[in-house]
């Protein structure tokens, strides 16, 4: 079936290819009829990239470290999703105070800095200089060159510090390593929490300047900015157990478009009763739908909108009081214009900056026990509010429990897993979608034995390469 098949052969084909300012590789299409009307309009994202095959096979603690690879602007979203999925598969229900403080600190500056890049970087360009401005000067550089060049500087200024926090737990500001199933690695350092807590007032200042900016772009011309790209919808986020604004751990809500609950704290283990997806032949793109509703009348949006959307309150002062001003846009219900995720983002970054600066007067940050150790389970999912979406949940099974789909919560009285834990393989649930197709899975022939996992390592085999060629030679076969 081709991409036009429904439509008239007199139909004319617009492709934007590549769509810019995303993080990955996509394209829009559009279908124009005789008289210009757009009868059909599709974002393609073209780009396969098969994470969900080629863990299959690798030791379970990998499995986060890999994941997070899928992104270079919110690693942590995907490390935190998959280290929350091995917990379980660990049988650890509840981290120590330590690390789960550890985790909510390296989240809240994963947020903070993606969010200041997309609003500041990507985004404020074409709100301050407008759209009709030239291609070529809707940019942060040509801000830092005009009369936006202090508010510019302040939302790089932002993104470093979040950053920073990411460095200070995990050790790099991209791809770093800190959780572990079961906890965390290390605490924060004396020195590292000294310096963030130096300059965190000035940070929320700074987020309370870039709140005001976008407040004031979209009150200047409200009409404009409630009316343009509206698309009514549901919204569906996490949210704590009294329905506070959450971010790194809590239970699904959805929120129909005229503000009732459709349902709530549903938990991340019981989500396949609630959510399906479909593939289609056009997109690498997952569908995602309420199950109850169907595909057509079930689709919902996720992302920093959604969640102020969804959530009955922030519990950080002067996030909570944004928020209020941000809900009474609509009079208390939800608000569907989609230029109004720049506001609702804006409330989240003052938010992370009030939260940084509360954990980092927290001694559990610095001091306390790290692991928690448990049962073995058949099964894990993990679920964590991504900045831009709700990350959809990681799931991993041990390949020698039998699969099958549960109505009742992860327990400790699943059969545990084969000794040998780090060998333990990690197997995603994801055969119900076709459009994943097999990888091949290469493996070095001593990696089972190398010193990493206890082993006393080995020799390559006849033509295959020494371990620290490993990754050269995974590439000039996947090429091949």
């Amino acid at each position: 079936m081709t991409e036009s098949s429904h439509f008239p052969k007199k139909m004319r084909r617009v492709a934007i290819d590549p769509v810019t300012r995303v993080e990955g590789h996509g394209k829009v299409t559009l279908l124009l009829d005789e008289d210009n009307r757009v009868c059909q309009a599709r974002l393609h994202i073209v780009e396969f990239r098969g994470f969900e095959k080629f863990i299959q096979g690798r030791p379970y603690r990998e499995v986060p470290v890999l994941v997070q690879r899928l992104c270079g602007i919110c690693p942590v979203s995907h490390l935190l999703a998959g280290t929350k999925a091995l917990d379980q598969l660990v049988g650890v229900d509840e981290l120590t105070p330590s690390a789960e403080k550890l985790r909510r600190l390296l989240h809240y500056g994963q947020v903070l800095q993606s969010h200041a890049l997309h609003f500041f970087h990507l985004a404020s360009p074409d709100l301050l200089f407008g759209f009709d401005a030239e291609a070529q000067k809707r940019n942060i550089l040509a801000l830092l060159e005009s009369e936006h060049r202090a508010i510019a500087l302040k939302g790089i200024k932002l993104r470093q510090y979040g950053q920073e926090v990411i460095r200070a737990v995990t050790g790099k500001r991209i791809h770093g390593v800190g959780p572990l199933p079961g906890g965390m690695n290390r605490h924060l350092s004396k020195e590292d929490g000294a310096d963030l807590k130096q300059a965190i007032d000035q940070v929320i200042g700074w987020a309370q300047e870039g709140l005001d900016l976008v407040r004031r772009i979209y009150l200047t011309n409200p009409d404009f900015h409630l009316r343009f790209a509206v698309i009514r919808s549901h919204f569906l986020a996490l949210v704590r157990p009294d329905g506070g604004h959450e971010l790194y751990d809590g239970r699904l809500r959805v929120v129909g478009e005229n503000g009732a609950v459709l349902f709530d704290q549903v938990p991340a283990w019981d989500y396949l009763r609630h959510i399906r997806e479909q593939v289609k032949s056009w997109s690498y793109m997952k569908f995602p739908y309420l199950a109850a509703l169907g595909p057509e009348a079930g689709w919902y949006r996720v992302g920093p909108l959604a969640r102020l959307n969804a959530c009955s309150f922030i519990d950080s002062p002067l996030a909570e009081a944004a928020r209020r001003e941000f809900m009474a846009l609509e009079d208390g219900q939800p608000v569907q214009a989609s230029l109004a995720y720049h506001w609702a983002r804006m409330v989240e970054i003052l938010h992370c900056a009030e939260k940084i600066k509360e954990l980092l007067a927290d001694q559990d940050l610095y001091r306390g026990e790290l692991m928690v150790q448990g049962e073995r389970r058949a099964e894990g999912i993990g679920v964590i509010e991504a900045p831009g979406d709700a990350r959809q949940p990681d799931r991993c099974h041990h390949p020698q429990q039998h699969r099958h789909e549960r109505s009742d919560p992860p327990s400790s009285s699943t059969i545990p897993g084969p000794a040998g834990a780090d060998r333990t393989l990690a197997q995603p649930d994801r055969d119900r979608h076709p459009r994943l197709r097999s990888l091949p899975v290469l493996r070095h022939p001593c990696h089972r034995q190398d010193a990493a996992y206890g082993g006393a390592g080995g020799c390559p085999g006849p033509g295959m390469p020494a371990p620290d060629q490993t990754w050269r030679w995974y590439r000039q076969r996947l090429k091949g």
